[in-house]
């Protein structure tokens, strides 16, 4: 069993720390003596998300670079320097088996110094479009962990193991009842329901699309649950009623989902992980803001597999409606999107990954 140490690094959005923590949740499963500690950025989400897990984090001084010349991109080279430094310190003291990222730009330093003093790193990337930190540690982690076929477009085949995403434990196996989570959210079992999901922060287009369509979904008889973000609640909750349940966030995702006939999203990493095994017919509409266009690519690759049906914000208000009635409308479209998108999910990807891990254990 042994006493292992394990450093887990990344952050910056819930798509790179829900992962992380799930992974630390497994190895801990299975080796209930390891210590573990987190690295992410300071001053980012991770810095609050990870110690409500019951995990110890440190901060590194460190930020992308932006697109265009700004104060922060003259700093990098600094924040870069005292972020190595840091890593070096960490890695010394801690003296880890191994070294997990996820993503994010705190996995790069820390990751380059445990991977420069031969200590087995895996990264895990989860989109269709690999990030730039992953990128550049490459060739010097033993293994990438991917959750889509192609991936050797950007790292070497030698080294990729197909696993998927890590998704909440609780979805797994969505076993909730339908009428009981109607119930839970305060809506009628006859009735049909859209879910509406914005991210784990809200989306500002999605959130006025919805608001603007509400006639639009009466006319059709639907009834909603809509997640609207925390920093938009104060905007949207007056729209509240007996067929619309506005939420900030929706802390039980399991009952969300089994209440949904109907599904509209962003596509991050982590979503599309969790809505291949929720399996119901799903309109992405991608954040056209993330780096690198992520969550488009991920959403096309999903489209591709008529898994599911994409509208880019730009063309939302000349095709929302038809495209959303031609899914809506049609019982064929519903069935094709549900069977093929639930063909792609990896349930076990949690596990699968800590395998990796466990084969560099020495």
């Amino acid at each position: 069993m042994g006493n292992y140490r394990f450093i887990i690094s990344g952050g910056g959005t819930g798509g790179h720390i829900y992962p992380a923590i799930s992974i630390a949740d497994e190895l801990k499963r299975r080796h209930p003596n390891a210590e573990f500690l987190f690295v992410g950025a300071k001053d980012r989400m991770e810095m609050e998300k990870v110690p409500q897990a019951g995990y110890k984090i440190e901060g590194l001084w460190i930020t992308g670079i932006q697109r265009k010349l700004t104060l922060k991109n003259l700093m990098f080279p600094f924040k870069l320097i005292s972020s190595l430094i840091k890593a070096s310190k960490i890695v010394s003291k801690f003296k880890p088996h191994a070294v997990v990222g996820t993503g994010g730009f705190a996995s790069g330093p820390l990751l380059k110094v445990a991977s420069g003093r031969g200590i087995p790193c895996v990264v895990q990337e989860q989109n269709s479009f690999a990030g730039i930190t992953n990128k550049l540690l490459k060739d010097k982690v033993a293994k990438i962990c991917v959750a889509y076929d192609g991936m050797e477009r950007f790292f070497p085949l030698d080294k990729i193991v197909k696993t998927g995403n890590p998704v909440r434990a609780d979805l797994i196996a969505i076993n909730e009842d339908k009428s009981e989570a109607l119930r839970f959210f305060g809506l009628e079992t006859g009735r049909k329901t859209l879910l509406v999901l914005g991210g784990s922060l809200g989306s500002k287009r999605i959130n006025a699309l919805i608001a603007d369509n509400l006639a639009f979904f009466k006319s059709l008889d639907l009834q909603l649950i809509w997640q609207c973000g925390k920093g938009y609640i104060k905007d949207y909750e007056n729209l509240n009623s007996d067929r619309v349940k506005v939420h900030a966030f929706l802390n039980d995702m399991a009952k969300a989902y089994a209440a949904a006939d109907m599904i509209i999203s962003r596509s991050g990493a982590g979503a599309v992980s969790e809505l291949c095994l929720v399996g119901k017919p799903t309109i992405f509409i991608p954040s056209p803001v993330v780096a690198e266009n992520h969550q488009t690519k991920n959403a096309q690759a999903l489209v591709a597999e008529e898994a599911a049906i994409m509208i880019k914000e730009n063309d939302l208000d000349e095709n929302f409606e038809t495209t959303f009635l031609s899914v809506f409308e049609s019982r064929e479209i519903q069935e094709r999107l549900s069977k093929n998108i639930k063909d792609l999910a990896l349930p076990s990807a949690t596990k699968d990954i800590c395998d990796e891990i466990e084969k560099l254990l020495n």
